[in-house]
């Protein structure tokens, strides 16, 4: 309904590794690098094509999009990323972005897919991120285990305290929790993104959603926006190099607002060129800014 009245949707999706493990005749899901890698190499299809089937019956078309952090990483592979999300949806086509997990292990040992739903919604200027999991929402700690945790239905500022209860809470769901999850809204608010973190086991929990029902938990983005290459400077988390500076170009940078010059620069550390990512390290080894 939503599709044809206009609206664009990017689908990140988990499930590969769970859609691949029959087909290698493993009775629960595999614990080692290179099994998980196989599984999700025979998953990705079965993945497909059980969306291309729900899809057509709504008379929409689907693509796969597989991305890894090292694509992102590449301010011009991002761009080439970027393009081709947005042909894809100014064709009415509904993009389904998976982590590429046949060659990626980050992403199975650490459970980025909500990060990746991050950078997803950076890369198509996305209005809203919705993450779904097997829980109504970000709870003071885990409701399967804990009797009297609360709902929080809006949260204006993501506090240590908050970080506190995502590190205590889980989720049955894909390779994330909780944390992940608080570090995705974090992410996307950067970029004046709001996050609903809500049940995917609910009715029409995406229609329920978009229509102003409240339900899950709302993060709001902050007061301060970045805007162009900003967000995808500050979101990525693999800095290509490392330039340390003395504290007259702290000072500069952080309280002044000011560039840095080769004076302030003491050393440098890994190999980098011009578009790469850095960052910038005080005396020590604090990182205050990137670049």
């Amino acid at each position: 309904f939503f599709v044809k009245k206009g609206w664009e949707f990017v689908i990140v999706s988990s499930g590969a590794i769970a859609a691949g493990k029959s087909k290698l005749g493993l009775k629960e899901l595999p614990k080692t690098i290179p099994y998980q890698q196989a599984a999700a190499a025979a998953g990705q299809s079965h993945l497909m094509w059980a969306y291309e089937k729900s899809f057509k019956r709504n008379g929409l078309k689907v693509a796969q999009v597989l991305l890894t952090h090292e694509d992102l990483g590449h301010r011009h592979r991002y761009i080439n990323a970027r393009n081709t999300l947005q042909i894809l949806l100014e064709n009415s086509v509904v993009p389904i972005v998976n982590e590429n997990d046949t060659v990626s292990v980050e992403e199975i040992k650490f459970g980025d897919n909500d990060i990746l739903s991050a950078f997803a919604a950076d890369l198509v200027k996305a209005h809203l991120l919705i993450i779904l999991t097997d829980i109504d929402g970000f709870f003071t700690a885990d409701p399967r285990r804990i009797k009297d945790a609360t709902l929080i239905p809006l949260v204006k500022d993501i506090t240590s305290s908050l970080e506190a209860m995502a590190e205590k809470s889980s989720t049955r769901l894909g390779t994330g929790g909780m944390k992940t999850k608080l570090e995705a809204a974090r992410k996307v608010a950067l970029s004046g993104v709001p996050t609903v973190i809500a049940n995917g086991r609910e009715r029409d929990i995406i229609k329920r959603l978009l229509r102003g029902e409240e339900l899950g938990t709302l993060f709001l983005p902050g007061v301060t926006k970045l805007k162009g290459k900003k967000p995808w400077i500050a979101q990525h988390r693999r800095p290509r190099g490392y330039i340390i500076i003395d504290g007259g170009a702290r000072n500069a940078l952080v309280n002044n607002g000011k560039s840095l010059l080769p004076s302030g620069i003491t050393r440098v550390e890994g190999e980098f060129q011009a578009g790469d990512l850095v960052a910038c390290l005080d005396g020590e080894g604090v990182e205050i800014a990137r670049g």
